[in-house]
């Protein structure tokens, strides 16, 4: 199982899931083109990339800029010659009641949760769709599938994520373009130990059939089978990524 020939775009690729996902990509043979707003990290990650022997590219990018997605995704293929997979993997939420919550929070998680999806997406199928083939990979949440309290609106906007993925995919299969989602459970980062206090971490450990918090690389795996030549038949699908647990809090 190779990715051997082929580009992929990763969202937010400088830590944490993205990070994972990008160097998964790369050990299968992957050039990798990183969109993120922090460069320190992204140029890490990049670096990582290249001492596997691939291609890398650390762009600085707003996913919720349309116009800088769709010039960075033009780099993409100027630079690295194609874009075939795109990992929509940006993220964010603030644990706090939806009482509590305000506007410019509701609009900043549905922007990088839901619209960065929409703009790289778009971007990304003016490449697919003339080459005849890509595979498009969404990263939601159990959140959007399970519910979560203190994280409404994150779980609405992931919601969104995998309704449009399922849409697009029976839209866009002439094509040969796959469109999947992977759902990941509490996933051990620098993001969830910052929003999360230590009780509610130790809360999901414990709730967790396989005593455990997810790490990247599960994720990464996961993403991995759906970039993959062999999953060719698959799309509309989600895929959950959680230990086995059935419920968040």
């Amino acid at each position: 199982m190779s990715l051997a020939g082929k580009t992929a775009v990763v969202t937010g690729g400088g830590q944490g899931i993205g990070r994972g996902i990008a160097l998964r990509l790369a050990l299968l043979g992957a050039d990798v083109a990183l969109f993120e707003v922090n460069a320190k990290t992204a140029e890490a990650t990049a670096s990582e990339i290249r001492t596997l022997g691939r291609a890398a590219l650390a762009l600085p990018v707003d996913v919720t800029d349309l116009d800088r997605v769709t010039a960075a995704s033009r780099e993409v293929a100027e630079k690295l010659g194609r874009f075939d997979i795109l990992v929509n993997n940006v993220g964010w939420t603030r644990n706090e009641p939806f009482t509590v919550n305000q506007p410019e929070t509701w609009q900043k998680v549905l922007a990088l949760n839901f619209l960065s999806v929409l703009y790289c997406t778009r971007a990304a199928l003016a490449y697919m769709v003339p080459s005849g083939g890509g595979r498009i990979i969404s990263i939601a949440s159990d959140a959007a599938r399970v519910g979560t309290p203190r994280e409404a609106v994150y779980a609405g906007a992931k919601a969104a994520v995998i309704g449009f993925s399922k849409s697009l995919a029976a839209e866009v299969a002439r094509h040969k373009i796959t469109v999947n989602v992977v759902s990941p459970g509490t996933v051990d980062t620098p993001l969830i130990r910052g929003i999360l206090a230590p009780e509610q971490i130790e809360r999901r450990v414990k709730a967790n059939p396989l005593g455990r918090l997810g790490a990247p690389e599960d994720v990464a795996n996961a993403v991995a089978f759906f970039a993959l030549p062999e999953s060719g038949y698959i799309t509309g699908q989600v895929l959950s990524v959680n230990g086995g647990s059935s419920r968040l809090g």
